[in-house]
């Protein structure tokens, strides 16, 4: 029976592998994008005069508006699919990446308002990005593979900062920091169209031999996702009834209380942490690009780590919600260790407890292997919306309320409590009120609701 299985691997052509490592690629160029301005930032802030306050509801911006758009993405991914949505969101936001370098021919006032404009712009581009990693997850990876696979592309927001940092600390510093949102805008317009010359959903893939497609199909990929209106199975209710559904689910309203919290870890790194290592540990932009690479390594080995432990969890066990469990309460746990750079002051220390942090945070960074377990095969792409805004409020929240904690206190002391605090309640909702982890099924209702539901 072995001999027969292994020849079976032999034969088994690799494709999801290929559509893993561009889902990882995007992810790292969509989150190098969200980081340009926290690696410009403390050049912009100086030339534009632009206080604390004034910088987190900037960094806020692209926040307000990824939230706002998920639902609307996500239905626009279940209504034309993931392929073609996914390159024109690329594409668009690397655009409005790209007119961010024009900001400083304006003059301060006028400066903001266009800066704070094209970050808004940006997450209206972005929204559709990671339901449709969720989705293409979904269609793809059997359910044994899917923990490591949503770990992998979700690793893509370390390795963003282990290749990109450095890279535009070093353009900020040489060049100025208009030419970051240049080279990543570019970069990104590129990779869009590398992206639709490269992707398809399984049924269409011109590389994927019948062995392989009927592993994953056995496996419970969701190999229909994507297919024509007219090949799928009617779907019960309306989009405003799914919606509805999803958030009278008490599994569901847990991981979303859980994502917002480990969103917060995430949006401390992305906006405020290379300017708390200027301003509060003395580094010069330039250090502090290479010095944000040793958290991000940390995070990336954490979050493809913390895939594999989920899935030979599942492997040994057979029980879902223990291997979604384990690494996200432990890991969440093992990220209230940021609060200890409050007490001790080498920059090694302060790094050695950051990188152990973004460690925790990475094998923890489950949510989205949950998303692609639970999702209802109907409305997966409205699925993955919801629960990237109620994830990405902290986007909005985190820059913010840091920005009146600095303003108030003058010190990050507070911060690294506020986000070391977001970690325990993310553990207690996985352990308290998330419950069992299944695939929600949808009632079918005799009529869908009203629109003002």
């Amino acid at each position: 029976m072995s001999a027969v299985m292994s020849a079976a691997d032999v034969r088994r052509s690799r494709v999801r592998l290929f559509i893993v490592t561009m889902l990882f690629l995007v992810t790292t160029v969509n989150y190098a994008d969200r980081a340009t301005l926290s690696i410009a930032g403390p050049a912009l802030s100086k030339e534009l005069h632009l206080d604390p306050v004034a910088m987190g509801y900037i960094f806020s911006a692209f926040g307000w508006s990824y939230v706002i758009a998920q639902v609307p993405g996500g239905w626009l991914l279940d209504r034309y699919g993931s392929r073609l949505v996914y390159a024109f969101s690329i594409i668009v936001w690397s655009l409005f990446t790209t007119m961010q370098g024009w900001v400083g021919f304006f003059s301060a006032g006028t400066a903001i308002t266009v800066l704070f404009g094209l970050r808004f712009l940006v997450g209206i581009a972005e929204a559709p990005s990671f339901p449709a990693n969720a989705r293409i997850v979904a269609a793809w990876f059997p359910g044994n593979e899917r923990g490591t696979a949503s770990a992998f592309f979700n690793s893509g927001q370390y390795f963003a900062t282990v290749i990109f940092a450095p890279l535009m600390g070093w353009i900020a510093h040489d060049y100025g920091w208009r030419y970051v949102f240049f080279v990543m805008g570019a970069l990104g317009i590129v990779m869009g169209l590398v992206w639709i010359k490269t992707v398809y959903g399984p049924k269409e893939h011109p590389g994927i031999n019948e062995a392989e497609f009927d592993y994953i199909k056995a496996g419970g990929a969701l190999v229909d996702l994507d297919a024509p209106k007219e090949e799928r199975a009617p779907e019960p209710g309306s989009g405003w009834d799914h919606i509805r559904q999803l958030l009278s689910n008490r599994m569901m309203l847990g991981v979303y209380l859980g994502q917002y919290c480990i969103n917060t870890l995430t949006y401390f790194f992305l906006t405020w942490f290379p300017v708390y290592l200027v301003k509060e540990r003395g580094l010069s932009i330039l250090q502090a690009g290479f010095v944000a690479t040793l958290p991000a390594l940390c995070g990336f080995i954490g979050g493809v780590l913390g895939g594999v432990i989920s899935d030979a969890i599942l492997r040994k066990t057979g029980s879902l919600t223990m291997a979604r469990k384990i690494p996200i309460v432990g890991g969440m746990l093992l990220s209230m260790s940021i609060i200890a750079c409050n007490y001790v002051d080498g920059q090694a220390l302060v790094v050695g407890f950051m990188a152990l942090a973004f460690f925790g945070k990475g094998i923890g960074a489950l949510g989205w292997a949950v998303v692609s377990d639970t999702s209802p095969k109907e409305a997966g792409g409205v699925s993955g919306g919801l629960f990237n805004t109620f994830g990405n409020l902290s986007s909005i929240s985190t820059p913010i309320v840091i920005g009146y904690i600095l303003a108030a206190t003058g010190s990050f002391n507070g911060a690294l409590i506020f986000v070391g605090a977001n970690a325990l309640v993310a553990a207690f909702a996985y352990l308290v009120v998330v419950g069992k982890i299944e695939r929600v099924v949808l009632k079918r209702s005799s009529r869908g609701l009203p629109m003002g539901a």
